[in-house]
């Protein structure tokens, strides 16, 4: 490792304990990943702090305290230090429960005033508490070329595909780690080289609707896999909410963190721009037989078409699709059989509550929740067998986690089915 001054000094521990901590932690990390050295950071994005009851037990040795787990968890440290403040923007992303719902969650007193009180710890040293798995929707929007230190998959891929700022898939550590240092190894996507595609997809079918983006990027992420994908055809130009529904899948089906749309996106002006000095390994078609078939296979576990629960908002939903849901609910209401739960962030329900749309969806029988969501949270409606999904990134990962059915449609479908029991969609 080239460590600058600043960075030696931060590693022999001119800047306290934990810091000091934290620097070791990222040279093993750079050291791991082969950098060769750090670059500075100025957007972290992360879950520093979070805490569990299971942590707190596990932490014991040093009383179960907040500044324990962050100090042997977070930047893996054998002693208990003092977490000092960040010393670059850092935000917190979804974890924990809906502090008005936690109950309807199925959290236990305990385990919600733990994660209350882990939160107050972390914003007590600096930390804003977005509660969301899209920054991005809330204020937190880097500018192009900045280096950050992002976790969430759907998060990372909109930062370097939609804002052209820069981040790899961060975990927990590293991102605690960046928050009291301001460094990450400089390495992957922070390197001009790193972001070129690798695969040209030809969409030859039209893509327009919010569900057809999903559907083909949960195509193109099964097809690419951890590869940056350039597309090319018949699509239009994607607003923020197809965007993120896009990225969420092909970060879901395989593990895509960037993606170039030729035209749209800002290292894309054009295909040569987006390739650089590569040539495509392949070539991927995406017509008519490629969107039935990721149709039938997000739909491929449901059989019964009786609905007891409906979950939108995954990523976070944007007002838009708050807007939306109240719309669809107008002058309806939901089955006796059936749940809808819509997810979003602090930011996002406080103005749908001053546009009186959580008072809509709460009048038809919805409830919007933040903070988390049914496969983070692992919560669902007691009794829960079919779900109804407008997300292919949920419809990925719930079933599996909850060991239920899904159905993936449309946001209408959804509101439907949660309207009348059933399950009724089909593809366009």
């Amino acid at each position: 490792m080239k460590l600058s001054d600043a960075e030696q000094a931060m590693l022999d521990g001119g800047h306290g304990r934990a810091t000091q901590k934290a620097m070791e932690l990222l040279v093993r990390y750079a050291e791991a990943l082969g950098a060769q050295r750090f670059v500075e950071t100025t957007n972290v994005a992360g879950v520093p702090g979070s805490t569990t009851p299971f942590l707190q037990q596990h932490y014991g040795k040093s009383g179960g305290s907040y500044a324990a787990i962050f100090s042997h968890f977070d930047l893996d440290s054998d002693e208990l230090l003092d977490v000092p403040q960040a010393v670059t923007h850092t935000c917190h992303l979804q974890s924990g429960y809906d502090p008005q719902n936690w109950k309807l969650l199925g959290a236990k007193p305990e385990a919600f005033e733990l994660a209350q009180g882990s939160e107050q710890f972390i914003k007590d040293r600096g930390v804003e508490i977005l509660k969301t798995c899209t920054p991005y929707l809330v204020g937190n929007v880097p500018h192009f070329g900045e280096h950050c230190a992002w976790m969430e998959s759907s998060a990372v891929v909109y930062c370097n595909s939609v804002l052209g700022a820069r981040t790899n898939t961060e975990g927990r550590e590293s991102t605690s780690a960046a928050m009291l240092t301001g460094r990450v190894p400089d390495w992957g996507f922070h390197c001009d080289d790193y972001r070129h595609g690798s695969h040209l997809i030809e969409v030859d079918f039209p893509v327009e609707s919010v569900m057809d983006w999903g559907m083909l990027g949960y195509f193109i992420g099964a097809a690419v896999g951890e590869r940056i994908p350039v597309l090319r055809g018949r699509y239009a130009v994607p607003d923020l909410i197809r965007h993120k529904h896009f990225g969420a899948a092909a970060a879901s089906s395989g593990g895509v963190e960037m993606y170039h749309l030729v035209g749209v996106t800002p290292e894309a002006a054009t295909e040569e721009a987006a390739f650089g000095a590569r040539r495509p390994v392949e070539t991927i078609h995406y017509g008519v037989e490629q969107r039935r078939r990721v149709y039938q296979d997000l739909n491929s576990g449901a059989s019964d078409s009786n609905v007891d629960f409906v979950m939108l908002g995954c990523p976070h939903a944007a007002i838009e699709q708050l807007r939306e849901a109240a719309r669809l609910l107008e002058s309806k209401h939901i089955s006796a059989n059936c749940n809808l739960w819509i997810f979003t962030s602090r930011a996002v329900k406080a103005e749908a509550e001053q546009q009186g749309l959580v008072r809509m969806i709460r009048a038809a029988g919805g409830v919007v929740l933040t903070d988390t969501c049914s496969a983070i949270g692992q919560a669902v409606p007691p009794g829960t067998k079919v779900v109804a999904l407008d997300s292919a990134k949920q419809t990925h990962y719930l079933p599996a986690i909850m060991g239920i059915q899904a159905w993936f449609g449309t946001t209408s479908e959804c509101i439907d089915a949660a309207v009348t029991g059933r399950w009724r969609g089909e593809l366009p």
